[in-house]
């Protein structure tokens, strides 16, 4: 088994993780490659010498590894969705951030981590992903936590007119709108009103960002829904995809929102659980009188 290296080179912590990694690959004799934006961040530090052939760029390094680790915060794990694409590459998480949601391994637990992937000893959640397009780019915006549809810098409100499956839905005056999966549900639609949904729900959540009415509320769809956003508003309207990959469309402009052919495979370890994971990173349940 092979295991691809990647990770956010501005955490300072990188380098001594890295490091330490890469010294338990050699003492156990297990095949791995490096990104090279990570090995260039060693080479600074002067810290280590790497092989021609454990090196690659961070968009080969799926072809080439059996499973990826990535080391940050979950905009990493997002970065490594992305990256990975279709290859289905499966993505182990190693939290160097704060919230670490999907990044949920610590430091502590990384060899044992990846003992168990070695022993297959593991579980592999499919996480679907959301695929945007529309009717004046050729481009295709992929997410594996949500698309958004916003008002870009304008300072008012837009109408967003919105159908599922060619049934329209409601024109929605507001900031925006936010496309979600399940794995997003906990992420910028959570901060609007948003349900949070049990990954493997196969579900799409439609959230209004800011609505101009008191009865705009989300709504859960299937995931083999085709959902269309119409905007009108005589403004430049700004879409994203995870936060990370963005554009901005002249109006009037047609955004087609449907699941992406392909799921993103996330490593989780077999004791994981979704709910301890609610209760540990967003406090879920606690009462905050007590802090219990």
């Amino acid at each position: 088994m092979k295991f691809g290296i990647i990770g956010n080179i501005h955490k300072p912590t990188l380098p001594e993780v890295v490091i330490d990694l890469i010294s338990y690959f050699r003492e156990k004799k297990i095949d791995f490659v490096v990104s090279d934006d990570v090995v260039a961040l060693l080479g600074k530090l002067k810290r280590y010498n790497l092989k021609e052939s454990n090196v690659a760029s961070s968009k080969s390094l799926p072809a080439n590894c059996d499973v990826l680790i990535a080391f940050g915060g979950d905009g990493t794990m997002l970065a490594a969705a992305r990256i990975v694409g279709k290859h289905q590459t499966p993505i182990l998480g190693i939290n160097l951030g704060k919230l670490g949601f999907l990044a949920d391994v610590t430091i502590t637990e990384m060899k044992k981590s990846i003992q168990s992937i070695i022993d297959h000893n593991y579980l592999i959640e499919n996480r679907i992903v959301l695929e945007a397009s529309s009717n004046v780019k050729k481009k295709k915006y992929y997410g594996l936590n949500d698309i958004v549809i916003d008002r870009g810098n304008y300072k008012r409100v837009i109408e967003l007119e919105t159908y599922v499956n060619r049934q329209f839905l409601v024109r929605y005056s507001a900031d925006g709108l936010i496309i979600t999966t399940p794995t997003g549900s906990t992420a910028y639609s959570l901060a609007a009103g948003g349900p949070v949904v049990t990954p493997g729900t196969d579900v799409f959540v439609i959230t209004p960002i800011a609505a101009h009415t008191l009865t705009a509320r989300p709504v859960v769809v299937p995931d083999n829904s085709i959902i269309k956003v119409i905007v009108k508003t005589d403004v430049p309207i700004h879409l994203s995809a995870d936060g990370q990959e963005e554009a901005f469309f002249k109006t009037p402009v047609e955004f087609i929102i449907r699941r992406a052919s392909y799921q993103v495979k996330l490593i989780k370890r077999k004791e994981h659980s979704y709910f301890e994971l609610l209760r540990t990173k967003l406090l879920w349940g606690r009462d905050i009188r007590t802090g219990k």
